[in-house]
């Protein structure tokens, strides 16, 4: 069902400028990924969220009631598609492979290589040359979020903490000393 929806949906989603990334149904809320170039802002989401809603009243795909979401894909993304896989290129995954294949299940590399087939990983935490996996091979695939990535000019973390922010080895207290007491209903 939900590879049909992704066919059905593309092309409406693709006519107002923007990707279908993923779509996702899950207990009775169907998840609805798109994405452009530069990112997507809220109104970008509003205007996809009326395309989508359209679209699926006219295929009335989901018998009974969902609830839709339409979003964007966010810092850590979904790897579905061989395209997928080509944008990530250089980039930490994780993956999770199907039972039936052999090693471990749960994997975390950089992204070396992707084409129609497969893609090369670079394990963390191993010597091995890239490991090549087939799409069909995966279970789940998707982008993770690493602080201080000088490759990726992303937001790192000096080390150091900026002025006032607790450090964890001290409890909270208030002004006089003592420790706060916080009552919740």
């Amino acid at each position: 069902m939900v590879d049909d929806l992704f066919a059905a949906l593309q092309p409406g989603v693709a006519a107002s400028g923007l990707e279908l990334v993923d779509v996702v149904f899950a207990s009775g809320v169907l998840q609805v990924t798109v994405d452009r170039e530069g990112g997507v802002d809220l109104d970008t989401l509003t205007e996809a969220s009326r395309i989508v809603s359209s679209l699926l009243d006219d295929l009335d795909p989901v018998p009974g009631r969902y609830s839709l979401e339409v979003s964007s894909p966010g810092i850590e993304r979904t790897l579905r598609t061989p395209a997928h896989f080509a944008k990530a290129l250089g980039t930490t995954v994780s993956v999770k492979t199907r039972p039936q294949v052999p090693g471990e299940r749960r994997l975390r590399g950089t992204l070396v290589a992707a084409d129609e087939s497969g893609f090369l990983l670079d394990v963390d935490g191993t010597d091995h040359p890239p490991m090549r996996l087939a799409y069909g091979d995966i279970d789940r695939a998707r982008t993770v979020f690493v602080w201080g990535a000088a490759d990726r000019g992303t937001p790192g973390r000096s080390g150091k903490k900026p002025p006032g922010t607790p450090t964890g080895k001290k409890k909270a207290r208030s002004a006089a000393g003592k420790r706060k007491q916080v009552v919740t209903p």
